[in-house]
């Protein structure tokens, strides 16, 4: 297949027309605004639904009534944008009805500025909405991955009746590269069994997020609860770089999980051992996986574009057992190999401290190194 050039919100836009996407509900908002301008005029071209709704607040319920029919809804927004949308993913949630979220992060908080952000990952994995629920949250670092991880995004959320999320920020939006569309995938035609298709010649069904008896509200949660842990269980995605025999991890996401991958090879060009773990899914987040890494390393660098919000995950992790450090920049300003291989130093240096300035031998070389 011939890869063509795309900007990443036109990319995210077609990858989800081609995962079967067929209503579209948005507000314009920088930087995901080219998304729902490419959708105004492609939509139409398929005989497909767009509609630019008058606030966010309505567009996040018009995706809600879509979904409750069984339809394939989708929109997008940055953050205050999505700020505006918790009370309907939790109303979605809630109806266990599928959806997907298009979130192109910003800097914050309030209005910010339209520099890209990580500082949306507190908002949109610890939840969305109020509630005990989670959404799945997906990270892409390419905009390759962008396109895949939305092509399986309507799979997942229906397999589950839940909220799917796709978790870009600014740059990977604005950016350009050279990439290979996936085919149009093919749906049923029939809607599913759960979905509100008129009562002819059928028992009446209803969805709704309101339970007044606090006994089915419980039993509504216990069943999200199930759903969560099934979840969990299969749908953890993550990658690894030179981590089978690092001496200090670097744990990073989206596009700052792909600049940690030149950090990392220019670590390791010092002579310093350094591997890198990309979570791809921050919810379910690979915790055992990171956990058994983490067991075989002496020092963790966090980096984000944030001033720390998947570090507490990270941190909870480690239980201690090795210092984890963090660096980041904030405000729409992208942290560079330049900012992660002097915290890198910094880290090796607390490695050595914590050891009485007596490095175990594994370090000795690596430490040496650091020192000319």
């Amino acid at each position: 297949m011939t890869k063509q050039l795309w900007e990443g919100n036109e990319a995210l836009a077609e990858a989800a027309l081609r995962a079967g996407a067929e209503a579209y509900f948005g507000y314009p908002i920088t930087p995901q605004t080219e998304l729902l301008e490419y959708m105004s005029h492609r939509m139409p071209e398929l005989g497909l639904a767009f509609l630019q709704a008058e606030s966010e607040l309505a567009s996040i319920n018009m995706v809600y009534g879509a979904a409750t029919l069984g339809v394939r809804a989708l929109t997008s927004s940055s953050s205050p944008g999505i700020s505006l949308m918790q009370e309907g993913m939790s109303y979605i949630a809630a109806s266990e009805v599928p959806a997907v979220i298009i979130d192109v992060m910003r800097g914050g908080p309030g209005l910010g500025n339209i520099q890209p952000s990580q500082g949306d990952y507190f908002q949109m994995v610890k939840t969305v909405g109020h509630g005990d629920y989670h959404a799945i949250v997906l990270a892409p670092s390419t905009i390759q991955e962008a396109i895949d991880l939305m092509y399986d995004s309507f799979e997942l959320a229906f397999k589950y009746r839940t909220l799917v999320t796709i978790l870009a920020d600014g740059s990977l939006g604005q950016m350009m590269e050279p990439v290979e569309m996936p085919p149009f995938k093919e749906w049923p035609e029939e809607r599913p069994n759960w979905a509100l298709t008129g009562a002819a010649g059928r028992e009446p069904r209803t969805i709704s997020s309101l339970y007044l008896g606090a006994e089915r509200l419980e039993i509504l949660n216990l069943r999200l609860q199930e759903k969560l842990a099934e979840i969990e269980a299969n749908e953890v995605r993550y990658e690894t770089m030179m981590t089978d025999d690092a001496e200090f991890l670097v744990v990073a996401f989206g596009t700052v999980g792909r600049i940690a991958q030149s950090a990392v090879r220019q670590a390791r060009a010092n002579g310093i051992k350094a591997g890198l773990f990309r979570p791809i899914t921050l919810w379910p987040f690979a915790k055992r996986e990171l956990d058994a890494v983490i067991g075989k390393v002496r020092g963790v660098l966090v980096v984000e574009m944030n001033a720390g919000q998947m570090l507490e995950d990270v941190r909870a992790i480690a239980k201690g057992r090795v210092p984890v450090q963090f660096t980041g920049r904030m405000g729409g300003t992208i942290p560079l190999p330049d900012d992660i291989l002097p915290a890198l130093d910094t880290l090796i240096a607390s490695v050595r401290s914590r050891n009485g300035n007596k490095p175990e031998p594994a370090l000795a070389r690596e430490l040496n190194l650091m020192e000319k």
